[in-house]
C-alpha cells in the first residue's frame, strides 16, 4: 500500500510522507485508513458498473434502464470521492474548468430521473439518458488535457458541410 501511496503522491523512494494524495482529507469524523479507502473506491466503482452493465439488460424498458445507469453512474463518480475525499472532489467538479460541463451533467441526472419516475414518458427518458452519456463523456474529457480542444476539432471537421 505505501508503493501506492508514494505514486500518488508523486515520491518513489518509500519514505513515509504525509501530505500524500489519498491521505489528505482524511481528519474528520469519517476518517478511513488508506487500505479502507482503496477498498471503498473498488466496492462503489464495483456496484457502479454493475448496474450500468444491469442497465444494459432492461434497455428495452427505459423506466429501469433510466434508473440503474443513471444510480450507476453516480456511484462511479461518486467513488472517487473515497480516494481524495469529498471537498477534494467537489472542488475538481466545480473547477472553472469544469463548471459547465458539471452542471450540465448534474442537470441531465435530474432530468432523466424526473422523466423516469414522474413522468413515465419512454421517449423523455431515452433522449434525457442520451444527453446524460454525453454530458458524462464530455466531464470526463475535462480531465484529460487537450482533449476537449481535440473532439471539438473532430466534429468540426466531420459535420462541416462545406466542401
Amino acid at each position: 500500500m505505501q508503493k501506492l501511496n508514494d505514486f500518488f503522491s508523486g515520491g518513489g523512494d518509500g519514505e513515509e510522507t504525509t501530505d500524500s494524495f489519498l491521505e489528505e482529507g482524511s481528519e474528520g469524523l469519517c476518517a478511513l485508513s488508506t487500505t479502507q479507502r482503496m477498498y471503498a473506491f473498488a466496492a462503489s466503482l464495483a456496484t457502479g458498473l454493475l448496474l450500468m452493465f444491469l442497465s444494459m439488460i432492461v434497455f428495452g424498458i427505459p423506466i429501469k434502464f433510466a434508473l440503474l445507469f443513471t444510480f450507476g453512474n453516480v456511484l462511479a463518480i461518486g467513488s472517487t470521492a473515497f480516494l481524495m475525499g469529498p471537498e477534494q472532489q467537489m472542488n475538481m467538479m466545480f473547477d472553472p474548468v469544469r463548471f459547465l460541463a458539471t452542471s450540465i451533467y448534474i442537470g441531465c441526472v435530474v432530468v432523466a430521473l424526473i422523466c423516469a419516475l414522474l413522468i413515465h414518458s419512454k421517449i423523455l427518458t431515452v433522449l434525457a439518458i442520451l444527453c446524460e452519456i454525453c454530458a458524462l463523456i464530455w466531464y470526463s474529457l475535462s480531465y484529460i488535457p487537450f482533449a476537449r480542444r481535440m473532439v471539438s476539432e473532430i466534429m468540426i471537421r466531420l459535420c462541416d458541410t462545406e466542401l
